[in-house]
């Protein structure tokens, strides 16, 4: 079986939306996604890309026809909890930390589930430390040893890492995924991705 990562930011709903039918393409494929954080803001920065409602808010039309797809696309997978962040965008530093450190821990999806939950579910104000640190501990989870590891060196080199090894290797966004070598990005994807590693298993 081919590699398959998923590149993730908490900050995109996209890929929050992309992590609610991962579970799915596993169990019909018997893939096992691989979760990669990144720093979203750094691809942008190193690709001069811009976040959607950046990019579009000047032509007329395009963002109510981007939440229009959005709608679609939440019924279709039947997905009934997802709620837009009010206090979107997020400063995603310390989160994509918080994920790195979890990662080299060992408990990256118990993190995940967290705060993609934290952030489109129950949304919250995540870039405010006092509220992500009330998060945590509602999610069961230790949130002063999460955040201290998430400051040490070797974490925060890790993200880098990660972020510029995306780069490197095509993303410009997120979600993005990686089956093998091949690219596929975009949470509209996923049926592609699905494809290929059948094609590839």
């Amino acid at each position: 079986m081919e590699r398959v990562e998923f590149l993730f930011d908490f900050g995109s709903p996209n890929a929050f939306l992309a992590h609610r039918l991962i579970p799915g393409i596993e169990k019909r494929t018997g893939a096992k996604f691989v979760y990669v954080p990144v720093l979203l803001g750094g691809i942008f920065k190193a690709t001069g890309n811009r976040s959607p409602a950046e990019a579009y808010a000047s032509i007329k039309n395009k963002l109510g026809y981007e939440r229009l797809e959005t709608e679609r696309f939440l019924r279709r997978h039947g997905i009934g909890d997802f709620q837009f962040n009010p206090h979107f965008p997020v400063n995603t530093l310390v989160l994509m930390r918080l994920a790195t450190a979890a990662e080299m821990d060992g408990n990256l999806p118990a993190v995940i589930d967290a705060i993609f939950h934290h952030m489109w579910v129950a949304p919250k104000k995540m870039d405010d430390p006092a509220v992500l640190q009330s998060a945590l501990h509602e999610s069961g989870l230790d949130a002063t040893r999460l955040l201290e590891h998430a400051q040490a060196p070797e974490v925060k080199q890790r993200l880098i890492a990660n972020t510029e090894d995306a780069v490197a290797r095509g993303a410009f966004g997120i979600p993005t995924f990686f089956v093998g070598s091949e690219i596929f990005f975009g949470k509209d994807r996923l049926r592609d991705v699905e494809e290929a590693i059948a094609a590839k298993g």
